[in-house]
């Protein structure tokens, strides 16, 4: 009778123990990373896939998602389309399945646009991908939360209009547009070009192709022109050739604006002088922040972290993967708040959260990220959520912001331009625009 009872205990024991481990797992919150960090665009898919996997730890070291613990697995894309759309089926349905994905190329973003939402899971290109998603009611599933590439455009002409003391006076101006050969070169167009024709200077635009080593041609097109202003659309070593062939043709930096690929330390520390007053886009403020610290103490300070070296932490690349694992954190906290405090969210749920963000000034305050990025509150016509972007300049040792304040491009223009390529999107794909429940 022992024996029996002993035997019978050792099942209670066994399935209690199956039962904690199943609720154990169960309280999991998987994301997966395709990430890239080898190749010519690698040095930045570290950064930033450092700064993500390092919020990451920091939130699990402080207890988690009330409770529920992040988990995630790095799949490598290179930056490459046909790999990105691997890594992406290889990993949705992973732990439970994705909720939401970040595949931080513009190129991927576009290769899985029409499997998320088969597929429910909520896709966000911060500061990159389809501008035209913002509109929420054609693109239910993706976020291009904080700002997209025409936001970018636009607030490049806007500054350039202040640099030249109003935006009337960049009439009879010449600009080049000097741009990465690829999908991502090529968003920023319908802005730039009917910024063109609203404000009346010359857009003159110039190729580069992958991966951008050699651009001895361009610049003589550059030089022969002799333009006002330089936008440097670039990515990758790309933009420090671009900046070291300047110098050898007598081009100011200072003439020259970056797009906020084009402006990190990976693209001016190679550079050296040559980068000395180069001015680019961001989306982020360069500069100390109290989450850092944290990240530097908590995460750092128990051997977790995620980059080569601690020097990197508040690096721009780093910096917004940090704002990237805040953004996807809040998500995952803001979909809890309706469907079940310290329960693992799913796609539907996040993609409902994600479209009733508020991460304002008091939020960003308790994160220990005031002004790390804009305030950021979405809607269902809304998914960006903001569009503020900074413009920043490299002294030869670090990124300064030189514009306090984020600012702001003609939202007229990108709301018609916003308008017109979504209902353009939805006739060519039978889409009824509707706000989903």
């Amino acid at each position: 009778m022992k024996i029996i009872k002993s035997a019978l205990l050792g099942v209670a024991l066994l399935s209690a123990v199956t039962v904690t481990t199943v609720q154990a797992q169960a309280k999991e919150q998987f994301v997966p990373l395709l990430s890239y960090r080898v190749g010519p665009y690698g040095a930045g898919g570290a950064g930033f896939f450092g700064g993500v996997i390092d919020y990451f730890n920091l939130v699990n070291a402080k207890g988690g998602l009330n409770g529920v613990k992040l988990t995630w697995e790095e799949c490598e894309t290179e930056y490459n389309t046909s790999r990105g759309v691997e890594c992406y089926e290889r990993l949705k349905n992973k732990d439970g399945g994705a909720a939401l994905v970040d595949p931080l190329s513009t190129g991927i973003a576009y290769g899985i646009l029409d499997r998320i939402a088969t597929d429910k899971i909520a896709m966000i290109t911060m500061g990159y991908g389809r501008s035209e998603s913002r509109n929420g009611e054609v693109f239910p599933w993706v976020f291009p939360l904080i700002s997209s590439y025409w936001d970018q455009a636009a607030g490049m002409v806007q500054y350039l209009g202040t640099k030249a003391g109003g935006l009337d006076k960049l009439k009879g101006k010449k600009i080049v547009y000097l741009y990465h050969e690829s999908a991502y070169g090529k968003e920023p167009w319908p802005v730039l070009d009917a910024s063109a024709e609203q404000l009346g200077f010359e857009l003159i635009k110039i190729p580069v192709s992958h991966p951008g080593n050699e651009q001895q041609s361009q610049w003589l097109q550059i030089r022969q022109a002799k333009p006002d202003y330089v936008i440097l659309w670039g990515w990758g070593v790309m933009n420090a050739v671009a900046l070291k062939t300047a110098q050898r043709n007598g081009f100011p930096r200072e003439k020259m604006l970056g797009s906020w690929w084009a402006g990190s330390e990976e693209d001016t520390i190679p550079a050296g002088d040559a980068a000395k007053g180069y001015t680019s886009m961001t989306f982020n403020t360069p500069g100390s922040h109290p989450v850092l610290e944290e990240i530097r103490k908590t995460v750092y300070g128990a051997g977790k972290g995620n980059l080569d070296t601690a020097d990197r932490i508040g690096s721009v690349y780093h910096l917004r993967g940090v704002s990237a694992g805040i953004l996807w954190t809040e998500a995952f906290l803001k979909a809890q708040e309706k469907f079940g405090k310290g329960e693992v969210m799913n796609g539907e749920q996040v993609r409902w959260a994600l479209e009733n963000m508020d991460i304002n000034t008091e939020r960003q305050i308790a994160l220990g990220a005031k002004d790390l990025f804009p305030p950021v509150k979405t809607s269902c016509q809304n998914h960006g959520g903001s569009g503020g972007v900074k413009v920043q300049q490299w002294d030869g040792d670090k990124w300064v912001a030189v514009t306090p304040d984020w600012i702001h491009g003609d939202e007229k223009l990108l709301d018609q331009l916003i308008a017109d390529a979504s209902a353009q999107y939805a006739k060519e794909h039978g889409i009824t625009p509707a706000c989903m429940k």
